[in-house]
């Protein structure tokens, strides 16, 4: 999926001249984090976020920094700190050049930037010009669409069967003497795990697989160490005998 295909359209933008009352007002009004600022152009010239409110004279959230701290910002970093504060209007306050992205910017690279910048949203361009913002709900929604379960037409118990067995054998961290026996949807699993990750990872393969309606772990745990075997917590539960790990 793209940004195009999960982006927010008909975005609601402020100028840089808008009061940064009516920016809070806003925002809060239509539960926003955040508002792309437009110049007259119609030009993406920065971004106003819950962030910008932090520290403001109005609440007494200024930010305290000791005189040595003062010292190495100077007076610029000083001047612009109270502008921070104290400032009226957008353009005071605004995140100026704002990560963006283009519309057809992959989920995985989106995600990347967030995490990159640290940042809860991003305008999306289509050249220089707004056309949508995607932010950490948009990515919500797109996995909760995603997760639904959809029909697949060749999910019946070979194909499942096919496609467990090659997600998980391309894995390094795969079972040895993987089995997999499918019934209806029902997976049943069976091999060697010798870390427990390594069996939740191949349960969580199994029940990625498009069709599959349960999965059951009968992988053996094999303790390096000692050189023992012991069943899958399922099974020591079906036979009623005490989970050791536990």
């Amino acid at each position: 999926m793209r940004a195009h295909q999960v982006m927010t359209k008909n975005v609601i933008t402020v100028t840089p001249t808008t009061p940064i009352l009516d920016a809070a007002n806003l925002i809060l009004r239509r539960h926003f984090s955040g508002l792309p600022v437009l110049d007259e152009t119609g030009a993406l010239v920065g971004i106003i976020t819950q962030s910008d409110f932090l520290h403001r004279s109005e609440i007494g959230t200024q930010r305290k920094r000791s005189q040595w701290l003062q010292f190495l910002i100077g007076p610029r970093g000083l001047a612009a700190d109270f502008v921070q504060e104290r400032g009226l209007k957008v353009d005071d306050v605004m995140t100026r050049n704002p990560v963006t992205v283009q519309e057809d910017t992959t989920l995985d690279e989106l995600v990347d930037l967030m995490e990159m910048h640290g940042v809860h949203r991003l305008p999306v361009m289509r050249g220089k010009v707004l056309v949508g913002i995607v932010s950490r709900s948009n990515l919500l929604r797109a996995f909760a669409s995603a997760a639904r379960e959809i029909p697949d037409p060749t999910a019946d118990d070979d194909h499942i069967r096919d496609r467990i067995i090659r997600t998980i054998n391309g894995m390094s961290w795969g079972p040895g003497s993987l089995q997999v026996v499918v019934r209806n949807g029902v997976v049943h699993l069976y091999g060697v795990v010798v870390e427990d990750e390594a069996r939740q990872a191949s349960i969580v393969a199994a029940e990625n697989t498009a069709g599959v309606k349960q999965v059951h772990d009968h992988m053996y745990f094999f303790d390096t160490f000692t050189g023992t075997r012991e069943e899958s917590p399922e099974d020591l539960k079906t036979a009623g005998r005490p989970d050791k790990s536990l």
